[in-house]
């Protein structure tokens, strides 16, 4: 079922202030709080029968018998899709979102840590980053002795991103490996990805055995096990969920959130929204059922897609709220956090 766009002005306007108000409070709205809302004056009886027809589209529901109403799923997808005025963000908004994403010196991890849980706070809701498989070039790559049987992978992209990995090597393998393994593979990037080189250097290492030494080719084996799994798919960063308890007022909403925090936990089944947002443009608002990721949740998801140097989509980003989470407020933010983000991963 679609929601109506052929409403009045009148009810327009009255639907429009019962969802602001909702979303505000989070409560039924009545009759006398819209009618003191209202553009031009309207009673309260007048209010009451343009909210009966409402209903009886499908748009409001009284939870109630006596009670003010509410919008349903339908009703608000109809207000999101034609009466949602999208909000500006401020300088200082900008401002921090611009700092708290400033990539230099930090891990693509860290970043989008940082990220998910500043939009978490300005939110107030649960942030969410879909993280893909990194594929930029790599600039340099270097081990760096840590102990006894360990080294550091330090892996620099060419957008500036910095990864460090602790992989194991032979107990007592001497600083010169460690530097003839970091020569060899530096060598051999050439402006390759990490899965382009990895492929290029085992099919070498296997066809001539004699350019490196037994120590150094087990340090290179070890930093190439470094991507060959963990690299081979998204992963989910979920910042600030204790957000979602803030507000609530009953125990059904209680159970909402706790069946939203069980599908946070199965990971895999959210990776599923970068999904949902590949090919499309700009901000995606998905509310309640119209996501069978948070059917029973109640919930709603407001997402948005980061992409990379060359227009391609590479990741995610979003929030997670109750269905009577601010769209005006967080859409923005999602769009602007998400460009961001694609600026600074280049």
């Amino acid at each position: 079922m679609s929601p109506r766009m052929d409403l009045d002005a009148r009810s327009r306007e009255v639907f429009q202030r019962l969802v602001d108000t909702f979303v505000e409070t989070g409560e039924p709205v009545g009759s006398r709080t819209l009618s003191r809302k209202m553009s031009v004056g309207v009673s309260p009886a007048t209010i009451r029968n343009v909210m009966a027809d409402l209903e009886h589209e499908g748009l409001l529901y009284a939870p109630h018998a006596s009670a003010g109403r509410l919008p349903t799923e339908l009703g608000l997808r109809m207000f999101v899709n034609g009466l949602l005025e999208v909000g500006a963000i401020d300088a200082e908004e900008r401002t921090r979102i611009e700092t708290m994403c400033q990539a230099a010196g930090r891990s693509m991890e860290g970043m989008l840590e940082e990220a998910t849980s500043l939009l978490s706070g300005l939110s107030s809701c649960a942030g969410l980053v879909i993280a893909p498989k990194a594929d930029a070039p790599v600039k340099h790559i270097e081990f760096v002795h840590l102990g006894p049987g360990r080294a550091l992978v330090v892996i620099v992209e060419a957008n500036g991103v910095v990864e460090n990995r602790v992989v194991e090597v032979p107990p007592g393998v001497p600083l010169s490996a460690l530097a003839e393994a970091t020569n060899y593979l530096n060598a051999r990037l050439a402006e390759r990805t990490l899965d382009e080189a990895r492929e290029a250097v085992l099919g070498e290492l296997e066809t001539d055995r004699s350019l490196l030494d037994d120590l150094s080719r087990k340090v290179v084996a070890a930093g190439l096990a470094t991507w060959s799994d963990d690299r081979s798919g998204a992963a989910l960063i979920v910042r600030g969920q204790g957000n979602l308890l803030n507000d609530v007022s009953a125990a059904q909403d209680l159970d909402r959130i706790r069946a939203l925090f069980d599908v946070l936990e199965a990971k895999e089944q959210v990776l599923r929204m970068l999904d949902l947002v590949i090919g499309a443009e700009g901000v995606q608002i998905f509310i309640g059922a119209e996501n069978d990721l948070f059917t029973l949740a109640g919930c709603s998801m407001i997402v948005a897609p980061y992409r990379n140097g060359r227009e391609e989509i590479v990741g995610a980003i979003g929030v997670v709220g109750p269905t009577r989470i601010n769209y005006r407020r967080i859409v923005p933010l999602v769009d602007y956090t998400a460009k961001v983000i694609g600026r600074l991963i280049g």
